[in-house]
């Protein structure tokens, strides 16, 4: 690996937690509890696009198990890894297929992360009340998967320049 793209995902995995601590101390309150905009995910969507699958897991899984050690706690991990596992997962099958915009790709990405959370969620409480919540989650995840696939475009294609002299 060169030193270019170790600084390259060493920024990344830098913006990815700033992003996280910024989206914990500024609470978003819609009156639906653990409702996020999921700001780290720009970086997710972002590196899918721009780096790769390999690169984008590795720096995310890192995120998720700092950020866990720094600010949360075992079921912090546990739900952040659940929606990561399923969100990444669909990206990359979309992506596989091709022919999706890289907002529909987040919109995906975001619907499933909060279907892994709520997976996690009745397998950790034994409470299959929970999935009530699934449709306020799912829109949810498509306002934020929107609003995280848009800014993520923007962003890639001014740093696209950039990023090909990295490969």
């Amino acid at each position: 690996m060169t030193t270019k793209k170790t600084s390259l995902y060493g920024m990344l995995l830098a913006l990815a937690m700033i992003l996280s601590y910024i989206e914990a101390i500024i609470p978003i309150n819609i009156g639906v509890p653990g409702v996020k905009l999921g700001l780290p995910n720009i970086v997710t969507v972002i590196g899918l696009y721009s780096l790769g699958p390999v690169p984008t897991l590795i720096i995310s899984f890192l995120r998720i198990i700092l950020i866990s050690i720094l600010f949360g706690n075992t079921m912090t991990l546990a739900y952040s890894f659940a929606g990561f596992v399923l969100s990444f997962l669909c990206m990359v099958v979309l992506m596989k297929i091709g022919g999706f915009h890289m907002t529909v790709v987040s919109v995906t990405g975001g619907v499933m992360h909060n279907v892994g959370q709520l997976i996690a969620a009745v397998l950790l409480l034994h409470s299959d009340v929970l999935f009530y919540y699934l449709p306020v989650l799912m829109v949810a995840g498509v306002v934020a998967g929107t609003v995280i696939g848009f800014v993520s475009g923007l962003v890639t294609r001014r740093i696209q320049l950039y990023l090909r002299g990295v490969g």
